[in-house]
């Protein structure tokens, strides 16, 4: 049986996904910023919430966090986003002082030469105690609550993956009659969220340390999420808005005739890429197939077998990320600009999938955001028709 839809929700119910992706992660906030203006001229409702269901990971995670903060009016959430991601400095989310990184280095270094004598290696690359800070003063979990209780929202979800049980977690917080649920190491936790959720959603392996959780240590959502759109078809949506932060239909260019062994850093923007990209493409393409077979059985079969078929709607970055991550290198701040290089993560093509995901940086982020916008606007009879912005 569906959750109990929200009082002031129309049928569908519809979904806002927003995958991970790191700095990636403006890219959401422009194509938000041209939905909030559809909405706005259509219905001339500028607080008007069309996603009664909000589900992200990692940066999608607290882009949906923050606009379930303020799900009782949409152009409120996309403006906080929109002023959050164009401030956005690497030092917000990392340590870049000389210091910080220089120990980081000293003790990788000690460890891993020195371990007989009590060296032990530090927890990640990086230390992401500022994004706690900043974190603090964006998620408003009283404006979550009273979206909720006022029928604006019916859910938001958050995802992170289990180190110890080898399983993800859907933090979620929502209508009373949402049921939890366990499927294939995917398990649905009810709980009031805080700042804890989305360090543990966002925080990328190896590069970010994982957060404790009760008794687990959490850390990114994409690396067990093999099926990213469940957590919002859990929690009863009947279409899903994807806003990813790759286009994953793309294919990378024929490798050349001299090809040179994978640095670490192209290894780990590969990685960024399968945790992020791959499994939303085989996601999309699974329920695609579902819905197929849904279309050809009766209505009778359908309740009986309990299914429903699930629209989809995909918006994509229509440009090259790391071309755009290209042209914004110089912002990267020495420190990790010098580590990156230590990695094999500078330069261009797949060298820059490693730094594309850290870049945060007000000139990438801001591009980014013009680009999601360009490309909703591109796309505005689809969205529209899909939200149903006009039959408002």
């Amino acid at each position: 049986m569906n959750p109990a839809k929200p009082e002031s929700s129309a049928s569908p119910l519809i979904a806002l996904n927003l995958p991970g992706g790191g700095a990636r992660g403006a890219y959401q906030v422009g194509v938000l910023q041209a939905i909030q203006e559809f909405n706005f001229a259509a219905t001339g409702q500028p607080h008007r919430n069309p996603f009664p269901i909000i589900t992200g990971t990692s940066a999608g995670a607290i882009n949906a966090s923050v606009l379930a903060s303020h799900g009782q009016s949409l152009a409120d959430g996309v403006e906080q986003l929109k002023h959050f991601w164009c401030q956005m400095q690497s030092e917000h989310i990392f340590r870049t002082d000389l210091g910080t990184v220089f120990s980081y280095a000293v003790r990788w270094f000690c460890s891993m030469y020195l371990g007989f004598f009590g060296f032990s290696p530090p927890r990640s690359l990086l230390d992401n105690a500022p994004l706690a800070d900043l974190l603090a003063t964006q998620l408003d979990t009283n404006g979550i609550r009273a979206a909720i209780a006022s029928g604006a929202l019916h859910a938001i979800a958050v995802t992170a993956s289990g180190y110890t049980r080898s399983g993800s977690a859907c933090f979620f917080q929502g209508h009373p009659d949402i049921q939890t649920w366990h499927v294939n190491r995917h398990e649905g936790v009810r709980t009031a969220l805080g700042v804890e959720h989305l360090m543990a959603s966002s925080a990328l392996p190896l590069i970010f340390p994982a957060t404790r959780i009760n008794n687990e240590y959490y850390a990114d959502g994409g690396m067990r999420q093999t099926a990213p759109l469940r957590p919002a078809i859990q929690l009863g949506a009947e279409k899903i808005l994807v806003i990813s932060t790759r286009d994953i239909h793309q294919d990378d260019p024929v490798p050349e005739d001299q090809l040179h062994y994978p640095s670490l850093g192209e290894v780990g923007g590969a990685m960024m890429d399968i945790i992020f990209l791959d499994n939303l493409a085989a996601d999309l393409d699974r329920l695609e197939r579902i819905n197929k077979i849904i279309d050809r059985i009766s209505a009778a079969d359908r309740r009986a077998l309990k299914l429903r078929r699930i629209q989809t709607l995909a918006i994509m970055p229509s440009e090259d990320v790391r071309k755009i991550a290209y042209e914004h290198s110089h912002e990267v701040p020495g420190t990790l600009r010098f580590m990156l290089r230590r990695f094999g993560a500078s330069g261009d093509g797949n060298r820059l999938r490693l730094p594309s995901y850290l870049l945060f940086e007000p000139g990438f982020c801001r591009a980014l955001i013009k680009l999601g916008y360009r490309d909703a606007y591109n796309q505005r009879q689809q969205l529209e028709t899909f939200l149903e912005i006009n039959n408002k």
